[in-house]
């Protein structure tokens, strides 16, 4: 079974309580229309209010919904800062990110086509110990779905000193931090992109990476390249993209981007509710 259908499938057997304050979008109609008929998420109603997003958000924080999903219509900086405002941060973490599900269809690498995509919406230069957190909460992301073990690469222009500069030296740091903190992740830096996915040119590039080329979680040294190759790869690889999830909170919700269509929507509240029936597992 393709991923996004099996996101889909599990989030059916414990639909969350969504809230999608742009009901008046034509692609979230189309999309809440699919959802209700399918179960895959139950729809709550935003309250009355002047600002849809933010009662949204309210409803999460006093607990008459599990979950938002925004972002069709709202640009992402209003949606993040809602969630930050009314959700709060999960001190454990201690930072919010984006992070998307991808998954290529017949694609050797990965997880058979499958990746976390991190960070792709929040922050745009990221310190070492915020790129450790995001490592942290994008791998929990993928083994709480699907349990599968995450395999971390930290991505810079550079593998294992081939050039230098101050985004190496972060994600050098970075790599110190997590294997510290989370020693049950496998996971290596500074990499180039085909050093931490392509088996070959990380022997050539790598030959002492635990990676082995086959890293299934990709964090980016920067919100430019997170946001410009998962956008770059959706697009042009024709690689469905769920999300972005945004982690590190103390409740559950997801930003969307505004070039989103229906099926978008449907996946990345799928996603949601899913996300959200993990945790409630793990509580």
């Amino acid at each position: 079974m393709k991923r996004t259908a099996y996101i889909i499938e599990k989030a059916r057997e414990n639909p969350a309580r969504i809230v999608l304050p742009e009901n008046d979008d034509a692609r979230v109609k189309e999309a809440a229309r699919f959802i209700e008929k399918k179960g895959i998420a139950r729809l709550i109603p935003v309250r009355a209010g002047e600002d849809p997003l933010r009662s949204a958000a309210a409803m999460v924080r006093d607990g008459a919904a599990d979950a938002f999903v925004a972002g069709a219509s709202y640009m992402s900086r209003d949606v993040i800062r809602a969630a930050i405002k009314y959700l709060g941060i999960d001190r454990s973490v201690g930072v919010v990110s984006g992070a998307f599900i991808m998954e290529a269809e017949n694609c050797p690498y990965g997880e058979n086509g499958l990746f976390v995509f991190a960070d792709c919406a929040v922050i745009p230069s990221p310190s070492a110990k915020q790129l450790a957190g995001i490592a942290s909460s994008s791998g929990d992301l993928l083994k709480s779905l699907f349990g599968i073990q995450p395999k971390i690469a930290f991505l810079t222009y550079s593998s294992k000193g081939s050039a230098a500069g101050e985004s190496i030296d972060r994600a050098r740091e970075a790599v110190v931090i997590t294997r510290q903190k989370r020693p049950d992740f496998i996971l290596d830096g500074e990499l180039q992109f085909d050093a931490a996915v392509i088996p070959e040119a990380q022997k050539r590039k790598a030959p002492e990476s635990p990676l082995k080329g086959r890293a299934n979680v990709l964090i980016f040294p920067n919100l430019d390249a997170g946001n410009i190759t998962y956008k770059a790869v959706e697009r042009l690889g024709r690689v469905k993209a769920s999300g972005p999830a945004l982690l590190g909170l103390k409740k559950v919700c997801s930003d969307l981007s505004r070039g989103c269509c229906a099926e978008d929507i449907v996946n990345t509240v799928a996603l949601t509710s899913l996300i959200n029936s993990r945790r409630a597992q793990r509580i």
